[in-house]
């Protein structure tokens, strides 16, 4: 019951300011790179809010209750990156204005590995340059998409421990602050 009330709130937060930032944007003509920022900072500050005051402090600081990729069987909390995941699976419902996703050039699942060129281009520059976005066009499926990359850094104990405990993981020696993956919005041009 808890754990549904935490997405459930997380969820609204999250979808109902990136659709007011997307309908903004068609209402003020700001620039795709404006309208990425914007989203960015609305996603980067809840993602931030879940792990560091939901996952790290019932999990690492009061042991109360678990994150684990298997929540629904284990009745624990969903784990940040599911969390992302399915926030951007709501969104993708009612709105065609942007897409986005978590991706890493090291991802436990499989599922979170690049696609394209341009997505493992991205990765590779936040990598390098964590505070520098990364932006491209490019074209999929016939459409021109306005594309930008963020870099996810691990923000607590909780994502570090994850990752570097986790079977699937092809990475295994992350520290607070490092550039896990990126967070990729992609938004049609």
């Amino acid at each position: 019951m808890k754990t549904t009330l935490i997405r459930s709130a997380c969820l609204s937060l999250c979808g109902a300011a990136a659709l007011t930032l997307a309908a903004g944007a068609r209402a003020q003509s700001i620039s795709p790179k404006q309208m990425a920022d914007a989203l960015h900072a609305v996603m980067a500050a809840d993602r931030t809010v879940y792990t560091r005051l939901i996952v790290n402090r019932l999990q690492n600081e009061e042991k109360l209750l678990k994150a684990t990729e298997h929540w629904k069987d284990e009745k624990t909390l969903v784990l940040p990156a599911q969390m992302f995941r399915y926030g951007s699976e709501e969104v993708a419902k009612t709105n065609k204005d942007f897409s986005y996703s978590l991706l890493s050039s090291w991802p436990v699942n499989k599922q979170n590995a690049p696609r394209t060129p341009v997505e493992k281009e991205g990765l590779e520059s936040v990598a390098k340059t964590p505070a520098q976005p990364f932006y491209k066009e490019e074209t999929l499926g016939g459409k021109k998409y306005f594309t930008a990359v963020y870099a996810d850094r691990a923000v607590a104990p909780a994502c570090v421990t994850c990752h570097n405990d986790h079977k699937d993981s092809p990475r295994k020696d992350f520290k607070i602050g490092d550039t896990m993956g990126g967070v990729v919005i992609r938004i049609p041009i």
